[in-house]
């Protein structure tokens, strides 16, 4: 069985279920070192499917296509090792030296990397978003929020979802990161974002990935936006388009986001009134009271 070394400095579990975490190598350069676990039966099956945002293999298939190493705004370091095993995959990757870059700057690079061409890789991630609505529905929507104060916006929009998806699947499609996270975007390089973890690498609706980011930045998203136009090749989408796919991302994220941190902290006793301050909960509940003029924009 495989196990990390004991000197590898433990960097945290992966991002997805099938990462089974990164460890920094010192003796080796210092290289980060990490780990995918194959699927095994009983497991989703989205996890063989090469087009859903949670294919176990993709970041083996990016690191050996070296399809990042060269991007235009966000890029990735290139890959040392992709080694492969019957129980997995082990990747390194030489450690990116952090230096974290501004929300404006970040957005900038979203934008140029919007042009990217990954190519027809047929491993490249749809647009995760409809992927993670439909974990969201597999476990019955958003009925925590229906106990609160946002219950008439939240069963609004998620009746309206589809309508929502449908209209952002009609925007340009372009490159995009798929999980834009402080965690993920951890460098620069003179003009270009360096990001790791590109686990959900695809295309999506232009402003996607600048709406996910958004929930992590202090900017507001219209600036964001603009630093996004700033970066992005005249003609591929419109200031409109670019707002509304950051729009849908950011709303529909953040009432996921709110509704799994209620519901984690609901089954106890108690009133649920009295824990929406729980330290668990009060973050989604700000990030969503933040996003209030866009969720009244899709309303």
């Amino acid at each position: 069985m495989w196990q990390p070394d004991p000197a590898w400095e433990p960097l945290g579990s992966g991002s997805s279920p099938t990462c089974l975490g990164a460890w920094l190598a010192h003796d080796e350069g210092p290289v980060v070192v990490t780990r995918l676990v194959a699927p095994v039966p009983g497991d989703p099956s989205e996890y063989d499917d090469p087009g859903h945002a949670a294919y176990w293999r993709r970041p083996a298939e990016v690191a050996r296509a070296g399809l990042v190493t060269a991007t235009p705004g966000l890029a990735g370091p290139e890959a040392l090792a992709v080694d492969e095993d019957e129980a997995g995959i082990t990747l390194r990757h030489r450690q990116v030296p952090p230096e974290a870059p501004t929300g404006l700057f970040a957005a900038r690079g979203m934008g140029r990397f919007a042009a990217a061409d990954l190519g027809t890789h047929r491993w490249l991630a749809r647009d995760p978003l409809p992927d993670r609505l439909r974990l969201v529905e597999r476990n019955g929507g958003w009925p925590t929020l229906g106990r609160t104060t946002a219950a008439d916006v939240a069963d609004h929009l998620w009746s309206r979802r589809r309508l929502l998806l449908d209209r952002v699947a009609a925007l340009p499609q372009v490159a995009q990161h798929g999980d834009p996270v402080p965690a993920n975007l951890v460098g620069r390089d003179g003009e270009v974002v360096l990001a790791v973890d590109w686990s959900t690498l695809g295309r999506g609706p232009v402003g996607a990935d600048l709406g996910y980011w958004s929930l992590s930045t202090r900017e507001e998203l219209e600036p964001l936006v603009e630093a996004y136009l700033g970066g992005l090749p005249e003609g591929l989408a419109t200031r409109e388009q670019v707002l509304l796919g950051a729009r849908t991302v950011a709303v529909l994220t953040v009432l996921s986001r709110a509704e799994w941190a209620l519901s984690r902290v609901a089954k106890g006793e108690g009133a649920l009134a009295g824990k929406l301050r729980h330290p668990a909960v009060a973050p989604h509940l700000r990030a969503l009271a933040r996003q209030a003029p866009h969720v009244e924009a899709l309303l």
